[in-house]
């Protein structure tokens, strides 16, 4: 039997964790119709079936999914070790991919990256916004953002800003027909502006702390957004209350445009962190990438 070729198995892979051929042939540059081509001639040489095809999902077999774990990590540790070969360049060069919720995304990555790229032009990075706590080794980023509590304990993290505050704001027409909440219990009689995360299904609750109590309270009200410039926009046109990082309404706050409360039941937490795997090979790029974003305050 002829020996598949690796890559025959880079677009096997490619299906296999895409689950569709459209997004994979997108991922790899090539035509649906080849890359089903490739997938075929490949199953005819093992004599198996890797693939299960229905006209709405892509899903491997029980050999497909064999191969797919064993395989998969190898062609990965090949994929990293070649990338560490730009070491031998004169100029850091490559592909970063980082993973980041929308806030941190502008936040903290762009200011960072705005003046590092410039002056490394082999250097190109790929931002995906993301508020679900996506498997970075599974969906192959190079890297992640999330909240220092949030970073699982097999991971290197690099702390990238300071610690962080919530804040609960709304505009002073909202407070002209509504008492302050003094309490996060009494927000229970305000009308608020929510946030749905995939990560959490539901509406997020919003979380407070004070003298070392914590609670979290679901809050209501007629708006639900999924992303931090809608939920401030509502609430600087007095459509209710918004759960809000800090640094987000500074601004509004000091022109009056927004009225802050329940500010003692808002401590800080630990700020963002970049995380990647521990055995990823670091090449130069990235390293320079992670020095660029690494918090000094």
């Amino acid at each position: 039997m002829p020996r598949p070729v690796v890559n025959d198995l880079i677009a096997f892979l490619a299906v296999a964790r895409a689950q569709s051929f459209t997004k994979a042939a997108g991922k790899l540059g090539v035509s649906q119709s080849a890359l089903s081509h490739t997938i075929r001639g490949l199953e005819e040489r093992l004599g198996l079936r890797l693939l299960t095809r229905t006209t709405r999902s892509v899903s491997p077999t029980e050999a497909g999914e064999r191969l797919l774990l064993s395989i998969g990590p190898r062609l990965d540790e090949i994929e990293s070790e070649l990338a560490a070969l730009s070491a031998l360049r004169e100029k850091p060069a490559g592909t970063i991919r980082i993973n980041a919720g929308e806030h941190a995304a502008d936040a903290v990555l762009w200011p960072a990256l705005e003046k590092l790229l410039p002056d490394y032009p082999d250097i190109n990075v790929e931002i995906i916004v993301d508020y679900g706590l996506t498997d970075i080794v599974a969906e192959r980023y190079d890297a992640g953002v999330r909240l220092g509590e949030q970073v699982a304990k097999d991971m290197i993290a690099v702390r990238i800003g300071p610690d962080m505050r919530m804040a609960v704001v709304g505009a002073p027409a909202y407070f002209d027909s509504k008492p302050a909440p003094l309490t996060p219990q009494d927000l229970t009689y305000h009308s608020c502006i929510n946030l749905r995360l995939p990560t959490y299904g539901s509406v997020y609750a919003w979380e407070f702390e004070k003298n070392g109590h914590e609670l979290r309270v679901r809050v209501e009200g007629q708006l639900v957004f999924n992303n931090i410039a809608l939920r401030l926009n509502a609430a600087l046109a007095g459509m209710g209350l918004a759960y809000m990082p800090e640094d987000l309404v500074e601004a509004h706050l000091a022109d009056g445009r927004l009225v802050r409360v329940l500010e003692d039941w808002c401590p800080p937490f630990s700020g963002y962190h970049l995380y990647y795997p521990s055995r990823r090979h670091t090449s130069p790029a990235f390293a320079l990438v992670v020095d660029a974003l690494r918090y000094r305050g």
